[in-house]
């Protein structure tokens, strides 16, 4: 079979009828908010502005106390702002806000977008505790009177990020999966860059968000499964709306024979329905994600969410999709600099697997 297929209503059947209530809920305060919107983007009264302006500020404000209600009694789901100090969120804020910014152009986009998957890795793994420490020597430029040596001890994380693999959901998260990657690599003593698995997978954009389906097409990607065995499977996606696609690709290695050691789903931005979706359906999977919004449209878009962030990230397609190695090339010679480790073991894994399966 070359193409697998998972539908929305799948999904829907993992939540449990607590989750459907508080979306439910949520869906009520956003259709409120809503309201506002349509005041704000055609009034030119400064009363009416600030009234709404107020009544926004209001709704939010209950709008995170319900997805915090929620993510409280779900320790799979990890959202920045609920789970770190407060002094911290000013920033989160900030760089979420740039990335909502229809004015961001792309190359600013994708310097805040490396900002949001540093301080995700952060969250996921800049609590540890109890770990042991460890020295690196650097040796810097300075060379007068003799070649000069830096002493950095840090703490070391490498039990708990040298089993990992990069799992990527093309297209849009090729390049946060490189991050997570580089810093992954950074935080190693000894430089592990991970492996890399890539899954072409989408969703069908005709459909909508109650009837959506989600195709993993098998003769486009590029995996070695016995690589996947046993090992701490990283899925880095910049947006999460409804979890259907990384369920899809995690069901398909389940039915393969696979068994992860854990499987972790790194977010910039994921709908309170996504997320619960995900911790349902996978077992011990953690989600951790920058900033969580409250509703999907029946497109399936997240509410207010960011647009497109593959196409923010990589740019638009011109005529015919790009292939990974075009992908690649298009980044330019910037990101291929920063990430050239990276890039070699993603380049491998595409002609080994092509090599190995005699794809032309």
């Amino acid at each position: 079979m070359s193409h697998i297929i998972l539908k929305a209503e799948d999904l829907d059947g993992y939540l449990t009828e607590n989750d459907k209530l508080y979306l439910e809920r949520m869906d009520i305060l956003y259709r409120q908010a809503m309201v506002s919107f349509g005041i704000l983007a055609t009034t030119t009264r400064s009363y009416a502005v600030e009234r709404e302006k107020q009544n926004l500020i209001k709704l939010y404000n209950e709008m995170g106390a319900v997805m915090q209600e929620i993510c409280q009694y779900e320790s799979g789901i990890q959202v920045y702002s609920f789970c770190t100090p407060s002094e911290t969120h000013a920033e989160t804020s900030r760089v979420i806000a740039k990335l909502r910014n229809q004015n961001t152009e792309q190359q600013e986009f994708v310097y805040y977008m490396q900002r949001a998957y540093e301080l995700l890795f952060q969250l996921a793994y800049g609590g540890t505790t109890g770990t042991t420490k460890t020295y690196r020597f650097i040796k810097t430029p300075v060379t007068m009177p003799v070649q000069n040596y830096a002493v950095h001890k840090i703490t070391n994380i490498d039990d708990k990020i040298e089993n990992t693999v990069i799992c990527v959901m093309l297209r849009g998260a090729l390049l946060p999966s490189m991050i997570l990657s580089k810093e992954i690599q950074e935080y190693s003593s000894h430089d592990y860059v991970t492996p890399f698995a890539l899954f072409r997978i989408k969703r069908d954009e005709s459909k909508h968000e109650n009837d959506m389906e989600y195709l993993l097409d098998l003769d486009r990607s590029f995996f070695d499964i016995e690589l996947l065995q046993d090992k701490d499977l990283i899925f880095a996606d910049p947006m999460n709306a409804t979890g259907g696609s990384l369920v899809t690709v995690v069901k398909y290695l389940l039915d393969s024979g696979v068994q992860p050691r854990s499987i972790q789903f790194f977010n910039v931005i994921a709908a309170l329905k996504g997320s619960l979706r995900v911790v349902r359906a996978l077992e011990h999977c953690k989600v951790f994600t920058l900033w969580m919004d409250p509703a999907l449209n029946e497109l399936a878009y997240i509410m207010p969410g960011l647009g497109d962030a593959g196409d923010r990230l990589n740019g638009a397609d011109t005529e015919t999709p790009r292939n990974i190695i075009q992908l690649i090339a298009d980044y330019g010679v910037g990101i291929a600099n920063l990430y050239r480790e990276q890039l070699r073991e993603i380049e491998n894994t595409v002609l080994n697997v092509k090599r190995n399966n005699h794809v032309q």
